[in-house]
């Protein structure tokens, strides 16, 4: 998105001559439903390259011939998969393809079709203009170049971030995000989003690489950087990006489709101290299933903040499951909040805050909450001014 709203005639030029190399005649950008400000900002580059003639028919008087169009998508996060993103451009429902044929042999509308994310579009020109030794020496010897990165999460300055391959973890999150909020402590940080890995603070040094990240379990992928501190639960972090991937999986394929939902389910029901120990045997032999027999790449890597989640923060998934306890104090069904009548006030804001009825007291005395009708809402925690409701699992 920031490229597309940035420098959208970085990622013009790079299609041209992408096209030019391969000899395609038409260009199509896809655009997800969210981002209004880059598909304008698109279409007013393709008019200006058009109205300059670097676009259109017989470009700078030469038999080379190329267009673009922009597409916008429906808000289909499956789209992100090539095959579906094909069969979307054509009208058809967006949905993978069996492959092979793969799009550079079969793709749209029948034809060879090289797609790549506009990233990858946009460096094509500064590499033909300062040659490929020049962005060869950025980066690592396997991970050439820079790459951009949306900082975000519980860092002190979220924000985007182009940075060499091969630059350690921490400098991107303590020296470009600034550390973490209220310098609390480090935990674990996600990139690429729901497919990917959790990766824990021990690796707070790796270098930003592709090879280091798939060693560990994650994977680079658009650049996404979710940042968590020690006040994250890593069982609710998988359930919540498990959700987000089951809402998502187009339905295709029976490996996606019930391996989502029955993940969830389990992972729902440890959150509400409900799960056994036969369940994390059980989540790893359908994430092993779901990561072979998916369709697409959304089912293969759905798995990876389970997967991952449960290689590096197992105890965490035994509180929840051997104790019914949530040590990050998130999972508000397995919480309890209790009045310190040390501390408290009698100033009835919880009093007042509580929807059930469950807390009781007079004016300028201690209150008491009923466990039984307390439905761990969290709100008298969240408006008491003298720390005076505790919470505990």
């Amino acid at each position: 998105r920031a490229v597309m709203e940035g420098d959208p005639h970085a990622i013009v030029e790079g299609m041209a001559l992408g096209a030019y190399a391969i000899g395609a005649g038409q260009g199509f950008i896809y655009v997800g439903h969210e981002y209004p400000l880059a598909a304008t900002r698109l279409r007013q580059a393709i008019t200006q390259a058009r109205e300059k003639g670097f676009l259109g028919d017989k470009i700078l008087g030469t038999p080379f011939s190329f267009d673009i169009q922009v597409r916008r998508g429906a808000g289909a996060y499956v789209c992100g998969e090539e095959t579906a993103l094909i069969n979307f451009i054509q009208g058809n429902i967006g949905e993978p393809r069996n492959r092979p044929p793969y799009p550079p042999q079969k793709g749209l509308w029948g034809q060879p079709t090289i797609i790549n994310n506009v990233e990858t579009w946009a460096n094509v020109p500064v590499i033909i203009d300062k040659g490929a030794e020049w962005f060869a020496a950025l980066g690592t010897e396997k991970s050439k170049g820079t790459k951009v990165f949306s900082v975000a999460g519980r860092v002190k300055k979220p924000g985007i971030v182009e940075v060499p391959m091969g630059t350690p973890l921490r400098q991107v999150i303590f020296d470009l995000g600034g550390g973490i909020k209220k310098d609390r402590h480090f935990k674990a940080v996600i990139t690429s989003g729901p497919g990917g890995g959790v990766l824990p603070k021990q690796f707070i040094d790796m270098p930003v690489e592709f090879e280091s990240f798939q060693a560990a379990g994650g994977n680079l992928g658009s650049g996404s950087m979710v940042v968590m501190d020690e006040g994250c639960c890593m069982v609710d972090v998988a359930r919540y990006f498990l959700e987000f991937s089951h809402d998502e999986s187009c339905g295709k394929c029976t490996p996606c489709r019930e391996g989502t939902k029955q993940l969830l389910k389990i992972l729902t029901r440890i959150t509400k101290g409900e799960g056994t120990e036969e369940d994390l045997g059980l989540m790893e032999e359908l994430c092993a299933t779901m990561a072979a027999a998916s369709l697409c790449g959304l089912g293969q890597s759905a798995v990876n903040p389970v997967l991952s989640t449960l290689k590096y923060f197992r105890e965490e998934y035994e509180a929840h499951v051997r104790e019914k306890k949530c040590p990050a104090l998130v999972c508000r069904p397995l919480l309890k909040y209790t009045v310190d009548p040390e501390t408290c006030t009698g100033c009835l804001a919880c009093l007042r805050e509580c929807q059930v009825g469950a807390i009781t007291g007079d004016v300028e005395e201690p209150q008491e909450i009923d466990q039984e009708l307390c439905i761990k809402c969290g709100m008298c925690h969240a408006v008491c001014k003298f720390d005076a409701v505790k919470v505990e699992s």
